[in-house]
């Protein structure tokens, strides 16, 4: 299955984009996702704590990705 995967703030420079588009053999949860962002860019575990987005909502680690999922990683958010 074929998922896109939008990166929002300091993420986007980890990715180096604003989306990468992942092949991937197998159903995939969040925190499956997470350890591959995490291997594939290892800058990803330098957050403290990030969040993935699945149609426009904070996703649970349990949560399985489906291909016309619409997914999002939210790095930690500061401001006044």
């Amino acid at each position: 299955m074929t998922i896109n995967i939008l990166a929002f703030g300091i993420a986007k420079e980890f990715f180096g984009r604003r989306s990468v588009e992942w092949e991937l053999e197998d159903e995939l949860t969040v925190a499956g996702l997470k350890d591959k962002l995490e291997t594939v860019y290892p800058d990803m575990k330098k957050l403290r704590a990030y969040m993935i987005a699945v149609n426009d909502e904070y996703a649970d680690n349990n949560l399985v990705i489906h291909p016309e999922d619409e997914i999002a990683v939210i790095p930690p958010v500061s401001g006044g």
